[in-house]
């Protein structure tokens, strides 16, 4: 554990003076990673396109590879896509080019909801993320099954972020 942070203090001071989180109008971010809930984990995929200096949209999806036992459920219970529209703070507040704090908003297959996720760049290309998000407002409003549930909770997601220039 000990070898781990020092690695990741030396990736953190090494980085490249030219690291952005978010750099407005025309940016482009790929991440990947891991999609975390109750009762299943999976993968996650998202891809955001920076409209204004504060403003992104987006399409993000996931899909559940390992459930829980006893969960019957097929590949529509498994897979959400939504697309997505977010705030960049990192700049506002003024912390540092290679960070960026972004709460949004979503719209997807099963659900309305609201996400916030950091980044942290190391060098030009390469980061890291993480995300929660959590429905607003379900389109199924009965009681979900634990299969129907997947995709419509608290969500936590965590990887890889890639600047495209």
């Amino acid at each position: 554990m000990k070898s781990y942070l020092v690695f990741l203090l030396i990736l953190i001071g090494t980085a490249e003076i030219f690291a952005q989180g978010y750099s407005g109008k025309g940016d482009q971010k790929f991440q990947v990673g891991a999609n975390l809930q109750d009762n299943g984990t999976g993968i996650t995929a998202s891809y955001d396109y920076g409209l204004g200096e504060n403003i992104s949209i987006g399409a993000t999806s996931t899909y559940s590879l390992g459930i829980g036992s006893g969960l019957d459920s097929g590949a529509r219970e498994r897979f959400d896509a939504k697309a997505r529209f977010s705030a960049h703070l990192g700049p506002v507040m003024g912390i540092s080019d290679r960070f960026d704090l972004y709460p949004g908003l979503d719209l997807g297959l099963k659900n309305f909801g609201f996400h916030t996720g950091a980044r942290y760049f190391f060098s030009e290309g390469f980061g890291v993320f993480t995300e929660l998000g959590f429905p607003i407002a379900r389109y199924d409003t009965g009681d979900l099954s634990p299969a129907e549930e997947l995709h419509n909770q608290f969500t936590v997601n965590l990887g890889a972020s890639f600047n495209f220039l």
